[in-house]
């Protein structure tokens, strides 16, 4: 197997993978110890069977330049495959300010395609490719080298066997007519805006039991600083303080550093110096929140006045469109869409684009009293009235 360390290499590679139409790519990375990812390894490979169609990339080699591979990204021309592509994505948007175009990714392409919700890679290789896949290096240290033989076998089979995996699904939605589908679903992975993080946000990852508006502001300024903390030092959130801990000071509230110390959750580091500096101007930030602008929780949906019967038709009626069609459940409506569209909602994704075709057509008709369901054998079939 090829790994690739100069630059030259890799405009060769690069150069000849634009003549064919895809090139299948994943990457290992660590971001165990840091806020952003940090890139270990990339794997490319091209339509072939030969030893010179897939490669590892090293870009840990001093003097390497990614360049090649980012303007390959950017050949309109080739089809970029990967799986579960978020986090390579992020990797590449971050690093160099570019997402791959166009995209392909296998996990959706899979679901949209019947085998079943967020499928992993190695179901597809097995039920696809008929082979298996030794899992030993998944867990390694990818930062150190040199890499052993087995790690570098283990990074190689996750990008020759999507070649057989992507040329499957391809060839499954050109039949089904779902192409379209999967282009709806990746619209949101293509988006640049999905991998900016906005610190003023990031309160709406914590999770609390409280929903007062004041003790959410806490929290609210407590979770932007933990954030803009950890992003200018690339340092993971929680070295900073955790979850558990943010929720404590937001009820206990603390307004000196001998209130700080009396923190139980709160680690070492964090009683001191700029964090601990950092926390007692959020709190002091939420408690002095204006009224106006204390965060409110939606309780729109916890307020709708759900028909609990035509609920559960909808959820028989969805179970009747994921055994006819073969997408995941979860995929065409979530619980939450089911009780919405119950409820007399109408702007849910259920009901718009390709799962309004499926299922939301037909939920719409039986909400309106203009279709029914019946029982035949173990199928539910729809009679329209």
């Amino acid at each position: 197997m090829q790994t690739i360390t100069t630059t030259e290499a890799l405009s060769a590679f690069c150069e000849r993978a634009a003549g064919h139409p895809y090139v299948t790519v994943d990457t290992e990375f660590l971001r165990e110890r840091t806020y952003y990812s940090k890139l270990c390894l990339i794997q490319l490979a091209v339509p072939g069977r030969g030893p010179e169609d897939a490669v590892l990339v090293d870009p840990l080699v001093e003097g390497l330049s990614l360049d090649p591979l980012m303007t390959l990204f950017r050949n309109t021309s080739v089809v970029k495959v990967f799986h579960a592509a978020r986090q390579d994505l992020e990797i590449f948007h971050v690093d160099h300010g570019v997402i791959p175009a166009p995209l392909f990714d296998t996990q959706v392409a899979a679901m949209v395609c019947g085998f079943g919700e967020q499928v992993g890679y190695e179901t597809l290789v097995k039920r696809i490719a008929r082979q298996s896949l030794d899992k030993s290096s998944r867990f390694t240290d990818w930062s150190r080298r040199p890499l052993t033989d087995a790690q570098l076998t283990y990074a190689l089979a996750d990008v020759t066997h999507l070649r057989q995996i992507y040329e499957h699904l391809a060839r499954k939605l050109e039949e089904t007519g779902r192409a379209r589908w999967v282009a709806e679903e990746l619209a949101v992975l293509t988006a640049p805006e999905t991998y900016v993080t906005h610190p003023e946000d990031a309160w709406l990852r914590v999770k609390t039991r409280s929903n007062s508006p004041r003790f959410l502001a806490i929290v609210r300024e407590l979770a932007a600083f933990r954030e803009s903390y950890a992003k200018d030092r690339n340092i993971p959130r929680t070295r900073v303080f955790k979850d558990d801990a943010l929720v404590e000071l937001a009820s206990t509230k603390p307004l000196d550093m001998n209130d700080l110390g009396r923190s139980r959750l709160l680690l070492r580091d964090a009683r001191k110096g700029a964090i601990a500096e950092g926390i007692l101007a959020a709190v002091q930030a939420g408690l002095n929140c204006p009224k106006e602008d204390l965060p409110q929780i939606d309780s729109e949906r916890d307020k709708l006045q759900v028909n609990p019967a035509l609920a559960d038709l909808l959820r028989v009626l969805l179970k009747a469109k994921t055994e006819s069609s073969g997408v995941a459940s979860k995929l065409i409506a979530p619980a939450a869409d089911l009780d919405a569209i119950a409820a007399g909602q109408r702007d849910v994704p259920a009901l718009h684009g390709w799962r309004r075709e499926v299922f939301g057509e037909d939920a719409l008709k039986l909400c309106e009293g203009r279709i029914a369901l019946t029982a035949k054998g173990k199928d539910v079939e729809v009679i329209e009235l």
